[in-house]
């Protein structure tokens, strides 16, 4: 008997394997250590103003809180809606991206509303929208698409020139608001992306000795010849934490009264005996000075696990610039780590008395929307970037 062999099945070598529920969802590559510490600020940023601003809004208590939860789930969502898109879609945009940062900045001018002498908001029928805080994300954004875009055409020292120019001039309509603090961002995100993006260190140098020229100007020689250009108040801050005690009751009032808060909390904080912050000694605790709350009313222990929650912050961006798929992703990850490192290490130290005041807020804990929201839309960006690495390095291994 004789048996005929029929042709055999083909079978893959290596069968597709099913989409898992996470990488379904795009959770499967989410940076979860970044994401974590992001959420922990803002959670802790809402417990510390209930506690510290109870009684700061008569028959509302928690007004401050409520809002700020408000504006830490818009701004996870944004987080999240943004993990799905591919940031190299930005690249492709830079130049809307750009043209719509200008014009917002702009038409503060025209449409915004006045607080204290400035210029910086519009006012929305349920909070004010800061386009200079988005801004500092869309600086970004824009402008690495222009250093990569921009990396072969010219000489050396014209590129260097063209990328300050695209950076400084968002820069100056924040400044003329007028937003010291905030114009101060522009230029420090503008240096990073052009760090991350190969500027020769001889053109920083260069940078830096006219930036040093420039502020000579403006707080010794301008004043001196009757023509200041900066604001009298705006003087008095960036001055006034060189001798705090010179004037305790005026420029030094703010500062001074930080330092004596945070100095009182000690080890472990005074709890609800932290007379400091919640007797109104210490001005804009809620936003420029929130730290000074956490000092006083946390003591050590809770200044050390804000610190610890931005250094897993910034470790976890950083390390995204090294493992971006391409080079917009490395200067849009390191734009975006170097600026929020900034803005902490200013806040915190105009909180201690070693950095002048400037009215830059805490990112993620100083209340206010316009903040939370672009800096979460900053997280969104990052996790894409890692997404898409991730995503890159599997197809890349793939059998």
């Amino acid at each position: 008997m004789s048996y005929v062999a029929g042709p055999r099945p083909v079978t893959e070598p290596f069968a597709e394997e099913r989409e898992s529920l996470a990488e379904r969802l795009g959770l499967a590559h989410v940076d979860w250590p970044l994401a974590s510490a992001a959420v922990a600020l803002i959670a802790f940023s809402a417990f510390t103003l209930g506690q510290a601003t109870a009684h700061d809004v008569p028959g509302n208590p928690h007004y401050y809180l409520n809002r700020q939860v408000i504006y830490g789930v818009l701004g996870v969502i944004g987080m999240a809606l943004l993990t799905r898109i591919d940031y190299s879609r930005f690249r492709e945009l830079r130049v809307g991206i750009y043209t719509f940062l200008c014009v917002s900045v702009s038409l503060v001018f025209v449409f915004g509303f006045a607080a204290r002498g400035s210029r910086r908001s519009f006012e929305l029928p349920f909070f004010s929208f800061q386009p200079s805080e988005l801004g500092k994300l869309l600086l970004v954004l824009a402008l690495a698409g222009f250093v990569i875009d921009g990396a072969k055409r010219g000489s050396p020292r014209q590129r260097t020139l063209r990328y300050l120019s695209l950076g400084l001039a968002p820069a100056a309509l924040v400044f003329l608001q007028p937003d010291l603090g905030t114009s101060l961002v522009f230029v420090v995100a503008t240096l990073a992306v052009m760090y991350f993006g190969g500027v020769p260190w001889t053109h920083f140098a260069v940078i830096g000795a006219v930036l040093t020229t420039l502020i000579a100007l403006v707080l010794v020689v301008a004043p001196a010849v009757g023509t200041p250009i900066l604001k009298g108040y705006q003087e008095e801050r960036l001055t006034s934490f060189v001798h705090p005690n010179s004037d305790p009751g005026g420029a030094g009032y703010q500062q001074n009264q930080s330092i004596t808060a945070i100095g009182s909390g000690q080890g472990s904080g005074r709890g609800s005996q932290a007379t400091q912050t919640r007797l109104d000694f210490v001005p804009e605790r809620q936003t420029d000075f929130i730290f000074a709350v956490i000092g006083e009313r946390y003591g050590f222990a809770g200044a050390a696990l804000v610190l610890s929650l931005y250094a897993l912050l910034f470790w976890r961006a950083l390390r995204i610039t090294t493992l971006s798929k391409n080079s917009y992703g490395t200067l849009v990850a390191g734009g975006i780590a170097v600026s929020l490192l900034f803005q902490v290490f200013v806040n915190v130290g105009m909180n201690l008395g070693i950095m002048p005041i400037t009215g830059i807020p805490l990112p993620l804990m100083s209340y206010g929307g316009s903040s939370v929201l672009a800096t979460f839309l900053a997280v969104g960006v990052l996790q894409s970037i890692n997404i898409q690495a991730r995503l890159s390095q599997k197809d890349r291994f793939a059998w």
